[in-house]
């Protein structure tokens, strides 16, 4: 059986105010996206989605594509053995596990695995 191939799930933008963001976002597109938290906001499709992150601590300082696999530990294996640059290991989330590697021009990208029934992957 072939295995399918690996697709972008989710596009994680660092914002500075999630309220205003949240604003923009819905008034210039249509979206609808559902808070979690004060810091944190997301459209929730089931098909590619955008997360705004408003904590400085946990926002990349560029778009953050997020990148869905059958199998977390595997992907991390794939992508060391590649070249990339792991700059956060493995960690879970409401709705699933993921790591951050940086590729080889030094883009920061995520790979996630969702929980089982949760259509998540979100951060």
């Amino acid at each position: 059986m072939e295995q399918a191939m690996a697709r972008l799930n989710y596009v994680e933008l660092p914002v500075r105010d999630v309220a205003t963001a949240r604003t923009f976002y819905e008034r210039a597109f249509g979206w609808t996206l559902t808070e979690f938290g004060p810091t944190y906001a997301a459209t929730m499709t089931g098909d590619t989605d955008i997360g705004l992150q408003g904590d400085g601590a946990e926002a990349t300082r560029a778009p953050l594509p997020v990148i869905e696999v059958d199998d977390l530990a595997a992907a991390l294996d794939a992508v060391t053995l590649a070249g990339g640059m792991i700059v956060r290991p493995i960690f879970a989330f409401p709705g699933g596990r993921r790591f951050q590697f940086l590729d080889p021009s030094g883009n920061e990208i995520a790979c996630v695995r969702p929980d089982e029934g949760t259509g998540a992957g979100k951060a």
